[in-house]
């Protein structure tokens, strides 16, 4: 194929490696300005399905479109565009995302149903190569235009972070030394904000931890 580019390296050690490089650098990347991309930041989705990535997707394509420098946060498989009409120009280089989930093999599902017990669940990860919009060609309009909604006022922001974490319904537990998503635990620790901090930055760290769960991409 010759314009894709598979990463073999975790994509969690990837972001892992992305973060610590900024504080190394004395950066929080969870607060940086965000205005070294040309578009704003609004949540990546796959420009065909219209369904918008999740989990530590979030994180890596929005460090692809500051990286690269697009104008657009949808995004397209190699075989998408080419569906679609275009192709991905010669030379461009693919993000790898990834897609969690569990499964209960049936061998499994019939020995608990035998043993009177609940039945154990594996975690299988799946690795997908994604294009953003702007290194294709050949694409409809309908592909590429993204509709510019109102930004939301400074007032309302730390409201409207508040009821998103409420309405997905993550367990969140507010006190630790650090901020963290637990696999094991299936809960997001975030430390407790001190007077000093300010609201923005006091949340980021949550919404950061609680992007970083599992979940379909």
């Amino acid at each position: 194929m010759g314009v894709g580019h598979e990463n073999r390296a975790s994509p969690y050690a990837e972001v892992t490696g992305r973060v610590i490089a900024e504080l190394e650098q004395g950066r929080l990347p969870w607060v940086q300005p965000r205005d070294a991309a040309a578009c704003g930041c609004a949540m990546p989705a796959n420009a065909a399905t219209g369904r918008r990535y999740s989990g530590i997707n979030v994180l890596i394509l929005w460090a692809a479109v500051i990286e690269g420098r697009h104008v657009s946060q949808r995004w397209l498989t190699f075989r998408q565009a080419q569906a679609a009409g275009g192709s991905v120009r010669r030379g461009e280089r693919g993000t790898t995302i990834c897609y969690a989930d569990r499964f209960t093999p049936k061998d499994e599902a019939e020995r608990a149903r035998d043993e009177d017990r609940e039945a154990r669940q594996l975690v299988f990860l799946k690795r997908f190569t994604v294009f953003n919009v702007d290194q294709c060609e050949g694409l409809s309009e309908w592909l590429t235009v993204t509709k510019q909604r109102a930004p939301v006022a400074e007032a309302d922001r730390i409201p409207a972070a508040h009821a998103l974490m409420e309405a997905c319904g993550a367990d969140i537990r507010i006190g630790s030394g650090e901020a963290y998503y637990s696999p094991a635990g299936d809960y997001v620790a975030v430390p407790r904000s001190s007077p000093s901090t300010t609201a923005s930055i006091g949340i980021a760290p949550c919404c950061t931890s609680w992007g970083t769960g599992p979940g379909p991409p």
